[in-house]
């Protein structure tokens, strides 16, 4: 719980959530990671999670929209996420979205 109120109560992140009907339980979440560098504001998007039960019911769409338009409306230079070489709707949802893949190779330190 810790984890999650610093991630809210950070200004570099904002937690999106899509609710049930009614404000009900919570069917997906995404963290929108956003950061100024020397070229401008860049954005990332981490740990895009939708419900079993809520699958194929556009909560994911909605979701990356939603984060979309907050990278925009903080004028973001780009918006960037990974994932899984194994996640094939999850690569459909994302191109559909209009994201492309990127000819790259992401590094990792681990200590």
């Amino acid at each position: 719980m810790e984890d999650l109120e610093q991630i809210v109560d950070s200004e570099c992140s904002d937690l999106l959530v899509v609710r049930a009907a009614g404000g009900g339980s919570i069917l997906g979440a995404l963290t929108l990671i956003h950061f100024r560098i020397p070229t401008g504001i860049r954005a990332w998007i981490e740990d895009v999670v939708v419900d079993a039960s809520a699958r194929g019911q556009g909560v994911g769409k909605a979701l990356i929209q939603a984060a979309i338009e907050k990278s925009q409306n903080l004028r973001a230079r780009t918006l960037d996420l990974t994932s899984n070489p194994d996640r094939e709707p999850a690569h459909r949802l994302y191109e559909g979205a209009g994201f492309s893949v990127r000819t790259t190779k992401v590094y990792r330190h681990i200590k």
